[in-house]
């Protein structure tokens, strides 16, 4: 008998333990259910700021860059003036001088 009855005094302070450990759960359960996470993005915001003034002022860059080639491109001349002008006075002297010639 006495085996049995430590047998059921060690199983009841298995069970005892095992409540104890069981509410000790239970109760960081609910602590954990109650606690609220909360991200702190003040960090975040500040560099997605800075981020988004750099984009910014990159845009604004290319714009100008782009306001500036096409006004190049406008007012670009494949051929200068001049050039143009010496090519067509040869052209008629040649025409000119090869009419004299078979003319002759």
């Amino acid at each position: 008998m006495t085996k049995l009855e430590e047998l059921t005094a060690l199983l009841v302070n298995e069970i005892d333990d095992f409540k104890n450990g069981v509410e000790n759960l239970e109760k960081i359960n609910d602590q954990i259910k109650d606690t609220k996470i909360k991200m702190d993005l003040s960090e975040y915001k500040t560099m997605i700021y800075s981020h988004q003034k750099e984009m910014a002022s990159h845009l604004k860059a290319i714009e100008r860059f782009e306001n500036r080639f096409n006004n190049k491109i406008i007012q670009a001349k494949i051929y200068p003036t001049w050039a143009v002008i010496v090519f067509i006075v040869c052209i008629v002297v040649t025409v000119v001088l090869a009419s004299y010639m078979f003319l002759k």
